[in-house]
């Protein structure tokens, strides 16, 4: 199969470092992948935004599947362009449909869904651009901390948790005026719910679905979980707390009741459903869901997959999803990334990255990186994601921070207490 994989992150990088070693994969494309993805596949300089460039290299080069990685083109309706266009009807594409993608395009549809699929979430209410007073209101009814969410897509960065409640009438007001730009125009404000969260990732061809490895993330760009949220500062999997009972009732009261709900508004989706939870008292409650793999989760899930994922991919776009029987390797897997000075603020690009050549049992997943020539630069604020495996997380951690001392760049950062909850 020749598939193409859109985006340029270190989700693509690990999901094209799967893909590349099932057999039946012949040409693997990145649009527009990074330096890490150069070495596997071949990078292809298009926006996955742009849907007539998609289309013509599609056609140009015989794609059989499309898989999309990132969620701004499956909410611009990516699915959709090759599902209504005749020349494009046989190429598979992964990720659900424009209408699906709300599911991550609006918190507030989200909201609505699980309610009405009971699928346990905090207590919220949402508000337009018009209804300052009314938001400041409903801070009034709330208990410290508060957490308010842009509606919209706002790059990792559109939720805040405040411990003053005059603060949090101000980031409100803020929001509301734009501060995340069109994001923000609906306001989400929400329970605060204490506890420990955790990934869970299913793949479905929207009728069956199968559940890959669970993680957890940690997005702070601070030890101890202090400071701004970031994209992911780094990963661990498997998950220590989600124990037997934990997972039964996650798998019955969200990921079950997901699917169905997903059938049951004859949604076009074919693809993977992201769940960021939070146990409460031992209890699964839903954070937000994601219509695509989360980062860095992905880093540590795909080492770990035993199975073959291309084949998958393959049976969920064809419906037959039901048949497969996924492999877990048993091992644990740990990621840590490698940012640049100042993000998640601004920072500086274009900085040579080395060292590479010199990191050994580990995986290097590329996140924010490009090719200069025989030069791999920085060209984002989370740089590169060092995965490895051991029997235990201590021993996979070793591995992922003896790699981060051996990688360099200019202004390099990274979190070293990956973990320190579990």
């Amino acid at each position: 199969m020749n598939i193409l994989i859109l985006g340029g992150g270190g989700r693509e990088h690990a999901l094209a470092w799967k893909i590349s070693q099932s057999a039946n994969c012949d040409q693997l494309y990145l649009a527009p992948g990074n330096a890490g993805t150069a070495s596997i596949a071949q990078n292809v300089a298009l926006s996955p935004e742009d849907f007539p460039a998609l289309k013509l290299f599609c056609l140009q080069n015989a794609i059989d599947m499309v898989l999309v990685g990132p969620e701004a083109p499956l909410v611009a309706g990516v699915v959709d362009f090759f599902r209504q266009d005749e020349e494009l009807k046989n190429v598979k594409i992964i990720g659900p449909a424009q209408a699906a993608a709300e599911l991550e395009g609006s918190k507030k549809f989200a909201k609505e869904f699980m309610a009405k699929y009971q699928i346990p979430t905090a207590a919220y209410r949402s508000f337009s651009s018009g209804e300052v007073s009314e938001a400041e209101a409903f801070l009034e009814s709330l208990e410290a901390p508060y957490v308010l969410k842009a509606d919209g897509l706002a790059a990792g960065k559109g939720v805040l948790i405040l411990q003053d409640l005059q603060e949090a009438k101000e980031e409100a007001k803020a929001m509301l005026e734009g501060k995340f730009g069109d994001a923000s125009k609906t306001l989400v404000i929400e329970e605060f719910l204490n506890g420990r969260e955790f990934s869970v990732f299913a793949l479905t061809d929207g009728k069956d679905h199968i559940i890959l490895p669970v993680a957890k993330d940690y997005k702070r760009i601070g030890e101890g979980d202090s400071g701004p949220n970031t994209g992911g500062m780094g990963a661990v999997s498997p998950v220590s707390f989600v124990d037997d009972a934990l997972w039964q009732k996650t798998v019955a009261q969200v990921v079950e009741p997901t699917i169905k709900g997903l059938s049951s508004e004859s949604f076009d989706y074919t693809g993977f459903v992201f769940f960021g939870l939070i146990e409460v008292k031992g209890e699964p409650k839903v954070i937000e869901y994601n219509v695509r793999m989360g980062d860095p989760e992905t880093e540590v899930v795909m080492p770990r997959l035993k199975s073959d994922l291309l084949e998958h991919l393959n049976a969920a776009a064809e419906g037959r999803l039901a048949e497969e029987k996924i492999e877990i390797h048993p091992e644990f897997c740990t990621t840590v990334m490698a940012v640049s000075e100042g993000y998640p603020g601004s920072y500086a690009k274009g900085k040579e990255i080395t060292g590479l050549e010199n990191v050994s049992d580990c995986i290097p997943f590329h996140a924010g990186t490009k090719l200069d020539g025989e030069k791999v630069l920085s060209s984002g604020g989370r740089v590169i994601a060092l995965s490895a495996m051991g029997p235990n997380k201590e021993a996979a951690l070793a591995k992922s921070y003896a790699a981060a001392k051996t990688i360099c760049f200019e202004g390099i950062q990274y979190r070293k207490d990956i973990g320190f909850d579990l």
